[in-house]
């Protein structure tokens, strides 16, 4: 996996933090210098940090599970939606529905509810409903789409979070927190890292930076997903290999055991050779 080289992030913008005023001290030790009241962050420890969190969601991917990606703000939901989408991940762009996590089984409810009003527009329910009553639905349709239509194949429980800016998405992260779902996050210094299991500092604010980050870790899923298929097709080999040796193995013993016999005198293991004397007679008495 081949991360960002320094020129890229410098070009991109992932160094220019928030004013100092704004900053966060937890975020101290992420901070190179302080130029123009503006915080500059060490890109050294953006590029350590990514490190590790790539190599984490390349282990999620491999192991088969979904990470949920989070962005909300203007400058992230199209990227963010647009990578999610490269490799088949939920997402979600436009409200954080509450208790999205914490209740999920009302939100399964409301996306059902979708495809319910999708089978109600083919069997033929809408024919017998009246105008306004259409309308009322295709609207409820429309909402639902928007709020939730990005994780209607989630059926359950995300392995992972990807946020970004934890500060506008705390929600998220306090409910990821409550059911000790990992998070992963891009944390610019007015945020605090220690919210999060893997903290990437960098500008949560700058188009590019946000486009840099997100294209690495979803490099990394893509890199997952294929160890994955190439580990399954593996076993697959070895499991119709395995069938193959036992089948030849008992084609073998049948093949065998039809030579080495004769028709007419097989016998069980530890029966009697029959007696060529014939039948004893019964002892005369005395």
């Amino acid at each position: 996996m081949s991360l960002p080289k320094t020129k890229e992030m410098l070009d991109a913008g992932v160094h220019f933090g928030h004013l100092k005023r704004k900053w966060n001290p937890a975020m101290a030790p992420y901070i190179f210098m302080e130029k123009n009241g503006i915080h500059i962050i060490d890109l050294n420890k953006t590029v350590a940090k990514l490190d590790e969190a790539v190599a984490a969601v390349k282990q999620i991917a491999k192991s088969g599970k979904k990470v949920l990606f989070v962005a909300t703000k203007k400058q992230g939901k199209e990227i963010v939606a647009r990578e999610a989408k490269r490799v088949n991940m939920p997402f979600v762009t436009e409200r954080w529905p509450g208790g999205m996590l914490t209740n999920f089984a009302t939100i399964r409810k409301s996306v059902k509810k979708m495809a319910t009003i999708d089978r109600m527009t083919t069997d033929g329910t809408f024919d017998n409903i009246s105008k306004k009553e259409k309308l009322q639905i295709s609207r409820h349709r429309e909402k639902l789409e928007k709020d939730l239509g990005s994780i209607a194949d989630l059926s359950r429980l995300p392995a992972a979070l990807f946020i970004v800016d934890i500060s506008k998405e705390h929600i998220a992260v306090a409910e990821a927190k409550r059911l000790n779902i990992p998070t992963f996050a891009i944390v610019d210094t007015n945020s605090n890292p220690n919210l999060v299991d893997f903290a990437i500092p960098a500008n949560d604010d700058a188009s590019k930076s946000i486009e840099l980050i997100v294209s690495t870790v979803v490099n990394s899923i893509i890199e997952g997903l294929e160890e994955r298929k190439v580990s399954k097709d593996k076993d697959d080999e070895s499991e119709e290999g395995e069938e193959a040796t036992e089948t030849n193995k008992y084609a073998k013993a049948d093949a065998g055991s039809e030579e080495g016999g004769k028709p007419g005198l097989s016998r069980k293991p530890g029966s009697r050779r029959p007696s060529s004397a014939g039948p004893r007679r019964p002892a005369a008495k005395a």
